[in-house]
C-alpha cells in the first residue's frame, strides 16, 4: 500500500487526507508550521502521526503532498532531502511542476493535483470532492498514479500541460469566485428596495440553481435566457438608466458582462447580427444604430 504524507495541514490538506484515508490510502505523517495544526489533522485520520518538520514526512511517505499556501510550496519542497523514487505533489491551481525542481533534481517524481472545487471549509470540501474534476500534471509515470488517485476519490481527471495551468486557474476563478462577486452585486441591488442580503440570497438561490441546471442539461449557448437572449433593447436601456441613477458602482460591470453575453445570444440564434450590433453599441455607451 502506498504510504502518503502531507506537508501543510490547512483546509485542502486536511480535506484530501481525510478523503484519501476513507478511500483506503494509508496516511502516515503530517507536518505543518504549527505542530498543533498537524496534530489536529492527524487526530482525524487513523494511524497518521504529527511530526515537527517536513523531512520526517518525506522520510516516512512514498507519496508526499505539499499543501502549504502557494507562495510557500517551493520553499517547503526545497528544504527536503528527497530520496530517488519518491513522489512529491503540490495542489496549487496556478503553479506548475517547475517549482518542485529541487525534488526532481534529486530523483523524485513531481506532479500537481488540483481539485476543481471550492474549499470553503473542511467539512464542505469533503462533501464536494466526489464527482469533481482533478487537474493533474507531471511525467507519464506520475500521471498514472495521480489518475488512479483522482478516480479513487470519486472524481474525474484532466491532464494539463505546464503552459495551460494559468488559463485553467483563471477559468476556475471566473466560474467560482466571480459568481460570489455576482451574488454580492445582485444582493446589493436588492438592498436598494429594502431587502437584506440573507433574504435576497434565499430568494435568488432557486434562480441560480435553475441556471446551473440549464448550463449542465441544455448547454451553451442554448441555456442563455433573459433580455440579451431576446434582443430586448428596451429592457437593457431601462437597466442602464436605473443603475446609473441608483447603483452607479455596478453599472460598468453590468456593461462588461452584457458585452460578453451578446455573442452567446447570437450563437443561440435568437437575435440577428444587427440586433447584436445594437446591443453592443448600447452597452458601449452609444446609441443603437437603428435610432441613431
Amino acid at each position: 500500500m502506498v504510504k502518503v504524507g502531507f506537508i501543510g495541514a490547512g483546509t485542502v490538506g486536511t480535506a484530501l487526507a481525510i478523503s484519501m484515508a476513507k478511500a483506503g490510502y494509508e496516511i502516515v505523517a503530517v507536518s505543518s508550521r504549527s505542530l498543533s495544526s498537524a496534530e489536529k489533522l492527524a487526530s482525524k485520520v487513523a494511524k497518521a502521526r504529527a511530526v515537527k518538520v517536513g523531512q520526517e514526512v518525506a522520510d516516512a511517505a512514498d507519496l508526499v503532498f505539499v499543501t502549504t499556501p502557494d507562495d510557500v510550496i517551493e520553499r517547503a519542497a526545497s528544504e527536503i532531502r528527497w530520496a530517488p523514487g519518491k513522489y512529491v505533489v503540490h495542489c496549487s491551481g496556478v503553479a506548475s511542476t517547475d517549482i518542485l525542481e529541487h525534488a526532481t533534481r534529486a530523483g523524485a517524481f513531481a506532479g500537481t493535483f488540483h481539485p476543481l472545487q471550492s474549499f470553503a471549509n473542511v467539512e464542505q470540501a469533503i462533501v464536494n470532492l466526489p464527482g469533481s474534476t482533478i487537474a493533474i500534471e507531471g511525467a507519464e509515470h506520475t500521471l498514472g498514479t495521480l489518475k488512479k488517485l483522482a478516480e479513487d476519490l470519486g472524481g474525474k481527471w484532466v491532464v494539463l500541460r505546464p503552459g495551460d495551468k494559468v488559463l485553467y486557474h483563471a477559468a476556475a476563478v471566473i466560474i467560482s469566485n466571480y459568481t460570489v462577486a455576482l451574488a454580492k452585486m445582485a444582493t446589493d441591488l436588492w438592498k436598494e428596495f429594502g431587502v437584506d442580503t440573507s433574504d435576497a440570497i434565499e430568494a435568488m438561490m432557486p434562480l441560480l440553481r435553475g441556471t446551473v441546471n440549464n448550463i449542465s442539461n441544455v448547454g451553451l449557448p442554448g441555456c442563455l435566457t433573459g433580455p440579451i437572449a431576446r434582443g430586448d433593447i428596451g429592457t437593457i436601456t431601462k437597466h442602464l438608466e436605473a443603475l446609473e441613477t441608483r447603483a452607479p458602482s455596478i453599472l460598468e460591470a453590468y456593461k462588461v458582462l452584457g458585452l460578453q453575453t451578446v455573442p452567446v445570444s447570437l450563437a443561440k440564434g435568437k437575435i440577428d447580427s444587427q440586433t447584436a450590433k445594437d446591443l453592443e453599441n448600447l452597452l458601449s455607451n452609444n446609441v443603437p444604430s437603428r435610432v441613431a
